[in-house]
């Protein structure tokens, strides 16, 4: 391969250094840590990483002496213990490395050509990573508007991460500017010369991320860190130029874009088609997964046939109807039915029940199903008799029972009906 970088000099030792250890940092992590940025890695993950995590484990165990065995790895949470032991890991492992690395390699020398190859691929990791983000928020699945349980929770009960969930949300606007945003960068930083202007945009975005996890508590600081940092070293080489345009008023170069190219035609060949099969890979499974989860858990999923908040008007149990009494742990205060095969009980003083909640609507009844205890379960019959009424009758725990429900419509909470105003001669912040 050809070294086409028109000045060839060698590097400092400190900057031979930090390479060493970078290169391998970056390496070790997106191998351990692929997340939505190496799908190329996916089909291989589950057979390797396995040994990763047994290493973990007996790290935790036998060297650090942890008080707890780790049996949580990744999952809907980037900050497990797990997690942060990989890094640490990783980064000894780099250091070690490094070390042997400079032991055997000394004197004076450049990476440029390992620079060049770790910079496409961290703009690659990145870049379709943001794509995955961005998809995700257009599409609205990340942030969906606030559920029935969220617009009845108590807005002190919600947690960092619920509110801030719950802020974004509710604007679909908001998801599209900030989802445009993280798809546009992603895009530029797969192409040569746009790479500056994607990482620029890419650095704004992810630092907005990294705000937001460590602000509002949400469990994927590690990821959202590494984006920043890896955007950072993708800027690296236009770091002086930077200073002397936005500071110093100085003239700048044009940046050196001529890509690393093999000797041989068919090479070249190969690596562009590579390049764009993988690019026309990843929009294309980024939207077709987008549009399905759209149509299994997002807005145009289909919701069960009773949905809604239900206040409980009047409840028999057995001959007496029993009075409302927010002191009362058993009588109904309302039913949610929210999702498919889900709903929730609040009872008058303020306790909950969830349920697996399935609907026969042949045979007109209901089945739950008790989260916590699948034995306990209840039949009730169905009636929707008058527009938004619905009674159930059955047996429920060891009486029997009738509970006359009305539906309240969602649309009249004031997050759902006061929307959006030009003109508003006073705040309006309630």
């Amino acid at each position: 391969m050809e070294q086409t970088s028109p000045v060839i000099i060698p590097w400092t030792t400190t900057q031979t250094w930090t390479f060493r250890f970078l290169f391998l940092f970056f390496i070790l992590l997106i191998l351990t840590e692929p997340n939505a940025g190496a799908p190329m890695l996916q089909p291989f993950y589950q057979y390797y990483i396995q040994p990763v995590h047994w290493a973990i484990t007996w790290l935790a165990a036998n060297v650090l002496h942890l008080p707890e065995r780790i049996n949580t790895f990744t999952n809907g949470s980037g900050d497990t213990t797990y997690d942060y032991l990989v890094v640490f890991s990783v980064a000894v492992l780099s250091l070690i490395g490094t070390i042997i690395w400079s032991v055997i390699k000394r004197g004076p020398c450049n990476y440029y050509k390992l620079y060049y190859w770790l910079t496409v691929m961290l703009r690659f990791y990145v870049g379709i990573t943001m794509i995955a983000y961005g998809g995700v928020k257009i599409i609205k699945l990340q942030f969906p508007a606030p559920g029935l349980y969220r617009l009845l929770e108590p807005y002190g009960d919600s947690s960092p991460m619920g509110l801030a969930w719950t802020f974004m949300g509710y604007s679909k606007g908001y998801n599209y500017f900030t989802g445009l945003a993280e798809l546009s960068c992603g895009l530029l930083l797969l192409f040569r010369k746009t790479t500056t202007l994607g990482a620029v945009i890419a650095l704004t975005v992810a630092a907005n991320i990294m705000a937001i996890n460590y602000c509002f508590d949400v469990p994927v600081k590690i990821i959202s860190t590494m984006l920043v940092v890896m955007t950072l070293f993708i800027l690296g080489r236009d770091f002086s130029r930077f200073i002397n345009f936005f500071f110093l008023n100085q003239t700048v170069q044009p940046a050196v874009l001529t890509p690393m190219r093999f000797k041989k035609r068919w090479k070249n060949i190969t690596l562009i088609t590579l390049k764009y099969l993988l690019i026309t890979y990843v929009i294309v499974i980024t939207a077709y997964a987008c549009i399905k989860g759209m149509t299994l858990y997002g807005e145009r999923a289909p919701k069960p046939p009773l949905y809604g908040i239900y206040n409980a008007e009047t409840f028999i149990r057995g001959h007496d109807t029993i009075a409302p009494l927010i002191t009362d742990g058993t009588r109904w205060r309302r039913l949610v039915i929210s999702g498919q095969n889900y709903a929730q009980v609040y009872f008058m003083n303020d306790s909950t029940l969830n349920y697996i909640f399935k609907i026969d609507t042949s045979a007109k009844k209901v089945f739950l199903y008790n989260y916590s205890d699948s034995a306990q379960k209840y039949v009730l019959k169905y009636i929707k008799s008058d527009p938004g009424v619905l009674k159930l009758e059955g047996k429920l725990l060891s009486d029997t029972v009738q509970i006359t429900l009305r539906r309240f419509d969602e649309k009249k909470f004031r997050l759902n009906s006061r929307g959006f105003h030009w003109v508003n001669e006073y705040p309006f912040n309630r």
